[in-house]
C-alpha cells in the first residue's frame, strides 16, 4: 500500500502576483509590482479601503493584509496601490487548476489561490514527491507567469504548514517525523487554527512556540480554550485525519453583505439595501435548488459596533420576496436608529427538499406564482445579464446596486487604459 502523499499549492501573494504578471506579460508595463513596495487595495471613497494583498518589498514596511489603505500609506508614502480585478483573478485561478488536474484528478480547491492534491501512488508517473512538486511549481511559473509554494506531507494540515515556510517559489516537506525539527520551533501563532485571540490566551499560559503547545497538558488547554484547545493541541502534535475532498461539501448557509458608500440613516434606504442583498441570495438558492429555514440580519454602525438578529421561518423557502420580508422584520427589531455603514443578510438550515409547502388557512400569498416569477427573472438575467431586469424601486437609487453583496461590479474588472 502506498504511503499517502498530499501537496498543498499556494500562490505567492496571489492578487498582487496575478496583477503583476498580467501587467508585465500582457501590457508590457514596468516596473514589476512584485519588485517594489506595492499592494492591491480597495477604494477609499467607497469605504472599501483595505489592503487585499501586498508585495514582498512592502512587508519591510510592516504593511498588513486587511489594514486600511490610509494606514499603509502612512507607513510607506511611496506604496503603489492598484485596484482589484476579480475577473482576472478567477481566470488565473482556473488556469492554475487546469494545470493541477494534469497531475491528479484528486484536487480539492481550498480557496481561489490554494488547493490540495492527493498525489498518492503517482511516483511512477512523475517521480519522487519533491521532483513532482518542483515540476508543478515550474510549469505554473513558465506557463502562467506567477509563482507558487508547494508543501508536501502525508497529512493535509502538515502540507499546508509546509507551504507557508520560506517564500516565494519554493518546495518544502513536513512529514510527521519532521515536525519536531521544522514545526515545533515556530511561533504558536503560525499554527493553523490559532487566531490572535487564541494566541493571546496561549501566551498568558507561557506557551510561545508550537512545541510548547504540543507539550502542554490537554486539560489545561481545555480549561482555557474549551474544545478548541483540544483541536489545536492535536494539530500541534501533527495529528490530522482529514482527506483531500475533490467534491466540494454542500453549503451550510448562503449570505451576502455590503459596506455602503454613505451612512444610512433611514429605514426605507436600509430596506432597499436588504432587498438588493436578498435578490442575490435568492438567485443562488434557486440555482443550487435548495431552500432555507433561517434568516439573519447583521448591522455594523458608523462607530464600527455590530449587532445581529435571526429568526426561523415557518416554511423553507428560496423566494426573494419572502426572504426580504423576514429580513425587514428582523431589521425593525434590531436597528437602534444609529447611522449604518454595513448591512448583511445570512441564511441557514439549508434543505434540498423542494416539496410543496404546507398550506395555511390564514395565509393567502400565492407562493407558486412568486416562485415562477423568480425563476423567470433568473432565466432572463442568466441569458442577458444581471442588469437586464430589475425592480422598479431601484430605478431612482443611484447609490444602491439592485443586486448587491459579494464582489461589487466595479471590482470585477479594471480599465487598464486609465490605470
Amino acid at each position: 500500500m502506498h504511503k499517502q502523499i498530499i501537496f498543498h499549492i499556494d500562490v505567492n501573494s496571489a492578487f498582487l502576483s496575478w496583477e503583476a504578471a498580467y501587467r508585465v506579460h500582457h501590457l508590457g508595463r514596468t516596473p514589476d509590482l512584485r519588485t517594489i513596495p506595492s499592494a492591491v487595495g480597495g477604494d477609499i471613497s467607497k469605504r472599501r479601503g483595505i489592503i487585499l494583498a501586498k508585495s514582498i518589498p512592502a512587508k519591510k514596511y510592516h504593511i498588513q493584509t486587511g489594514e486600511p489603505v490610509v494606514d499603509a500609506l502612512r507607513k510607506c508614502p511611496e506604496l503603489i496601490i492598484v485596484p482589484p480585478n476579480y475577473e482576472l483573478y478567477e481566470k488565473n485561478s482556473k488556469a492554475m487548476m487546469d494545470i493541477l488536474y494534469q497531475y491528479t484528478d484528486k484536487v480539492e480547491q481550498y480557496s481561489i489561490d490554494e488547493a490540495f492534491l492527493d498525489m498518492t501512488g503517482t511516483q511512477m508517473l512523475f517521480g519522487s514527491p519533491v521532483i513532482a512538486a518542483t515540476a508543478i511549481k515550474d510549469e505554473i511559473r513558465r506557463r502562467l507567469g506567477f509563482t507558487v509554494n508547494v508543501g508536501i506531507s502525508d497529512k493535509k494540515l502538515l502540507a499546508k504548514m509546509a507551504g507557508d515556510f520560506q517564500k516565494p517559489d519554493r518546495v518544502h516537506t513536513l512529514f510527521f517525523d519532521e515536525i519536531k525539527e521544522k514545526m515545533w520551533p515556530l511561533p504558536v501563532g503560525d499554527l493553523f487554527f490559532v487566531g490572535s485571540a487564541s494566541e493571546k490566551k496561549l501566551h498568558a499560559l507561557g506557551i510561545r512556540t508550537i512545541g510548547d503547545l504540543a507539550a502542554t497538558d490537554k486539560k489545561t488547554l481545555r480549561a482555557v480554550l474549551k474544545k478548541h484547545g483540544e483541536v489545536i493541541h492535536s494539530f500541534a502534535n501533527g495529528h490530522d485525519v482529514s482527506l483531500v475532498e475533490p467534491q466540494a461539501p454542500d453549503l451550510k448557509g448562503y449570505g451576502n453583505s455590503t459596506t455602503i458608500a454613505f451612512d444610512v440613516t433611514d429605514a426605507s434606504t436600509a430596506k432597499m439595501v436588504l432587498l438588493s442583498l436578498t435578490e442575490t441570495i435568492g438567485k443562488r438558492l434557486r440555482k443550487d435548488q435548495v431552500r432555507i429555514h433561517m434568516v439573519s440580519v447583521s448591522i455594523r454602525y458608523h462607530d464600527f459596533c455590530s449587532a445581529s438578529h435571526q429568526c426561523m421561518l415557518q416554511d423553507a423557502t428560496n423566494i426573494t420576496k419572502e426572504i426580504h420580508v423576514a429580513s425587514c422584520k428582523l431589521f425593525d427589531e434590531l436597528w437602534n436608529g444609529m447611522p449604518i455603514r454595513h448591512l448583511g443578510v445570512h441564511t441557514g438550515h439549508v434543505s434540498k427538499d423542494m416539496a410543496n409547502r404546507q398550506l395555511s388557512l390564514f395565509d393567502h400569498t400565492n407562493y407558486e406564482k412568486l416562485e415562477k416569477l423568480d425563476q423567470a427573472v433568473d432565466r432572463i438575467r442568466e441569458r442577458f445579464g444581471s442588469d437586464s431586469v430589475m425592480r422598479a424601486s431601484f430605478l431612482d437609487q443611484e447609490h444602491i446596486d439592485h443586486m448587491n453583496g459579494g464582489i461589487p461590479k466595479d471590482r470585477r474588472t479594471v480599465d487598464y487604459r486609465q490605470k
